[in-house]
């Protein structure tokens, strides 16, 4: 049974190579000349299109990233019509031809589903640019920076100096936290305080804390009791500061409100419980 299968299948083989044979007998030398002939000035137009979609490019507002991405659909879509007029001078049934390839680029398409998911979502992403590179984001469990926006992935570097590479798709498919899209951002705290420092004493040293170079002193400042705890008052200070200097401001402040304070004897209080002993 095995040596009749290999019988047939060397038959068939013999029958194509027999079928392209003919096939290539039947054209004309004339045929040939032309094909050649027609595949240079192809080639030719491609290649002065390519040259001048580049500098159009150059001179477009259109994303860095975007420029390769655009210059390989082009070439490949003057390939493809290269081939088809080739094809056709020679006698080939270009229909069947395309016929052909649209069903190879089905089956590549199916094949390479997650890595189109991923280009498509890389060219959403430099089109509407919810991020560019150099700005801290948020993207589904993951924080850092942008260094990089490829076709299939983006390249972020977390606070801990770790490189972390994400799918488009899965950054597109996610909630995006932008922290550098603006030029200035809000710094919210909340300190709590005894029962027994005056409103007014822990304000002022509140105030005195945020006196540092971050803050931006013509924005709104925000300082005011906001929630009786159990054993402490708690106060919510709000200031903004520009973007870049977000962290500085907020670790300044920090260490200001304990010496501030300090400095008035104003005690930060902590949770705990009081038991008192029955007569």
């Amino acid at each position: 049974m095995l040596l009749s299968a290999i019988i047939a299948d060397t038959a068939e083989v013999e029958k194509n190579l027999s079928a392209l044979q003919k096939f290539l007998n039947s054209i004309s030398l004339t045929k040939w000349v032309t094909a050649a002939v027609l595949l240079a000035v192809c080639l030719l137009v491609t290649k002065l299109i390519l040259k001048g979609q580049d500098k159009l490019l150059g001179r477009s507002k259109l994303d860095k990233s975007l420029h390769g991405l655009t210059r390989s659909f082009t070439k490949i879509l003057l390939l493809f019509i290269t081939v088809m007029v080739v094809a056709g001078s020679l006698g080939i049934d270009t229909s069947s031809l395309l016929a052909v390839l649209s069903v190879a680029g089905l089956a590549a398409s199916l094949a390479l589903q997650d890595s189109l998911s991923n280009l498509a979502s890389g060219i959403n992403i430099l089109l509407t640019k919810p991020f560019v590179v150099g700005d801290y984001i948020t993207t589904g469990s993951y924080s850092g920076t942008v260094e990089e926006i490829r076709i299939a992935y983006t390249k972020l570097t977390t606070p801990e100096n770790q490189v972390v590479m994400i799918p488009n798709r899965t950054v597109t498919a996610s909630v995006i936290t932008n922290f550098s899209s603006e030029g200035k951002r809000r710094l919210d705290l909340t300190i709590s305080a005894s029962y027994d420092a005056p409103t007014e004493l822990v304000k002022e040293a509140l105030r005195e804390a945020i006196d540092v170079p971050q803050v931006l002193k013509d924005e709104p400042i925000f300082i005011r009791l906001t929630n009786y705890g159990e054993s402490a008052i708690d106060y919510t200070l709000r200031v903004w500061t520009p973007t870049a200097q977000y962290w500085d401001a907020r670790f300044d402040i920090l260490e200001r409100i304990r010496d501030s304070f300090a400095k008035r004897n104003i005690e930060m209080t902590y949770p705990h419980l009081n038991v008192h002993s029955l007569p």
